[in-house]
């Protein structure tokens, strides 16, 4: 199997070779910054009753627990490719229900993105061979084939709150979905069971989000690499018989006490500010 190796030079006792690799190659991809406004909350049984006798509500903690991604080729745009993004956020709220007592109760709220990136074409079948197949008894069976279409990645920070409202009328809420359509896995989260009913309140939030979207494909390089070699540092296990004397060993955190500078060549209100663009 000489054939097979590749024809490049090697640098004698440097242990480098040209290697190929297969990884995944960026496309295309966009940044963006995204504000919800007035987006309905489902909430459970005990969530709704709390609103019905509450004025004052805020949110404690929104974090993004599920999201699903749709990708789908863009008509009449060869190479474009349509990526629909549907994030799902549990919100964990506080109210006052008089008295001078809170209580904690949670919901979620169902957010939709779209944006449109180049992820080029190609007109191959994708086979892998499937891990079981290998087995002694198993029985053959078809490799495992993938769709023609790139792969989308999302990255996206925990939303930030804006504004929480509790509306009388269901009027100006902006809703995407319904409560049957919320997957088991958030469902499964909720300290209850998410209710859609109708009733006289509804609460409704805010939402900032900061997101990256990119658009991957499979591809091959060919790169020099180095031999990989053992670490010289052994494992040590940690002292439990002294957990002072190792926290005096700890190096002070200076960096947590000190408010971040403003990076170089960035001032509020600059030109690289303006010309930022999202998807």
């Amino acid at each position: 199997m000489a054939e097979n190796k590749f024809s490049c030079a090697t640098s004698p006792g440097s242990g480098r070779e040209m290697v190929c690799i297969e990884t995944n190659r960026i496309l295309d991809s966009c940044r963006d910054r995204d504000c919800f406004e007035n987006v309905r909350v489902f909430l459970t049984d005990f969530g709704n009753e709390i609103l019905e006798r509450t004025g004052s509500i805020r949110v404690k903690r929104a974090t993004i627990c599920w999201t699903s991604i749709h990708i789908d080729p863009v008509q009449f745009n060869r190479g474009f490719y349509s990526v629909n993004i549907r994030f799902y956020v549990k919100l964990d709220f506080e109210a006052c229900v008089g008295g001078g007592r809170s209580q904690d109760f949670d919901g979620v709220a169902v957010l939709e993105k779209h944006v449109i990136l180049y992820g080029s074409e190609s007109n191959v079948n994708i086979f892998k061979s499937n891990p079981d197949a290998s087995d002694f008894c198993a029985e053959p069976g078809p490799c495992g084939q993938s769709r023609n279409v790139p792969i989308a990645v999302v990255e996206v920070v925990d939303p930030i709150v804006l504004n929480t409202h509790i509306y009388e009328k269901e009027n100006d809420c902006c809703c995407c979905c319904c409560c049957c359509e919320i997957p088991d896995q958030v469902a499964g989260r909720m300290s209850g069971s998410l209710v859609e009913r109708d009733v006289s309140r509804y609460l409704a939030v805010s939402l900032g989000i900061f997101s990256v979207v990119r658009i991957v494909r499979p591809a091959q390089y060919l790169i020099q690499a180095t031999e990989y070699c053992v670490p010289d540092k052994e494992c040590v296990e940690p002292c439990d018989d002294d957990p002072c004397a190792m926290f005096r060993r700890m190096a002070f955190p200076v960096g947590e006490f000190c408010p971040p500078g403003m990076p170089h060549g960035q001032l509020r209100g600059s030109d690289n500010d303006r010309n930022r663009c999202g998807c």
